[in-house]
């Protein structure tokens, strides 16, 4: 059957009228939903054991976070030397918002004592916000003879090589700011690396070292109980609970700062909706009254920010450390 290019054009224009009304319609249906984030239990990754300062903030964000999620977070201990495996652990996962770690000034530390790392935080770390931080503390045993910061470094360089520091392990953060302090003041002290903090104790009391550089929780008892006296703190101001206490620079080590921090990351690649969306919920949770109360009495301040700042606090750290290392003749595993 042949049909004229008119009756063509007349059967066309049916079907359109007859098909408008769908097609008005479908432009008015909504567009295929995303999947909501999240939508089953968000694992974030620790590289310390259960019970430490990390640990215990990080569970206090969690809980936080799952309440204002409404899915679960989970906290898993992966502890191990550098932090490596629990990085390694989240870098080779998923990118997909549900496998999130914890990063430290240790995988700063980490970046520069090890000539070889499975990955690299500045390529493949997706950084969220800052989580806390807090400050190394320099004390003496009550009876000591220095009581300040001053007496102590004129005694040291009245007598060189006679005076020790105790430290926690070679590496760690309390060791390498012990290194950055003798550097920067010019002292010619031994650093002495202990393996754990209440060893250092130990042998301060017993006057084997003349000063420690610690952690406030690792002495926080000794220091209550009055066998233990602070001569300084690492950070750039004073601490709110000790504020007769001054910080190494205003003692007269003009420039010196450390701090330890640490925050959350995701594995690079991770959709940005989900990194703002983390952000967002930990700035809102660390400003809480209850929760800055919280870290405070562990001795920690809450402290969020933005990615681009978390990643550069990273870098700057590499560059310190390195230095430090370098300097101190550490050498790289």
């Amino acid at each position: 059957m042949k049909y004229h290019t008119s009756a063509v054009a007349r059967m066309m224009q049916r079907l359109a009228l007859l098909m408008l009304p769908a097609v008005m319609l479908a432009g008015t249906l909504p567009a295929p939903a995303q999947a909501k984030w999240p939508d089953k239990p968000v694992k974030i990754i620790l590289p310390f054991g259960a019970g430490g300062v990390a640990d215990v903030t990080s569970r206090i964000l969690a809980d936080k976070l799952s309440k204002k999620f409404g899915e679960r977070f989970v906290i898993e201990n992966m502890p191990g030397p550098g932090g490596i495996n629990a990085a390694r652990a989240v870098v080779t996962s998923v990118p997909d918002g549900y496998t999130l770690g914890l990063v430290t000034n240790g995988t700063a530390i980490s970046v520069a004592a090890f000539k070889h790392l499975p990955f690299d935080p500045v390529k493949q770390f997706e950084m969220i916000s800052g989580l806390g931080q807090f400050n190394l503390l320099f004390a003496v045993a009550a009876n000591s003879p220095y009581k300040t910061l001053g007496d102590f470094m004129k005694a040291a360089k009245a007598q060189p090589g006679k005076l020790n520091i105790g430290t926690v392990v070679v590496g760690s953060t309390q060791n390498l700011g012990g290194e950055l302090f003798k550097s920067m003041a010019d002292l010619n002290v031994v650093i002495v690396p202990f393996r754990r903090s209440p060893d250092i104790v130990v042998a301060l009391l017993r006057n084997d070292v003349q000063m420690l550089i610690e952690f406030p929780p690792a002495i926080k008892g000794q220091v209550s109980a009055g066998k233990l006296r602070v001569l300084a703190s690492s950070g750039p101001k004073r601490e709110p609970e000790s504020p007769n206490v001054p910080t190494v620079a205003e003692a007269g080590v003009k420039g010196y700062l450390v701090t330890s921090w640490n925050g959350v990351f995701a594995p690079k690649g991770t959709p940005k909706e989900v990194v703002s969306a983390m952000n967002k919920a930990m700035n809102e949770i660390l400003a809480e009254p209850e929760v800055k109360a919280q870290f405070a009495k562990l001795g920690v301040e809450a402290h969020a920010s933005t990615p681009d700042e978390m990643m550069q606090r990273l870098k700057e750290d590499i560059k310190k450390w390195t230095v430090v290392i370098d300097k101190a003749g550490i050498p790289r595993k």
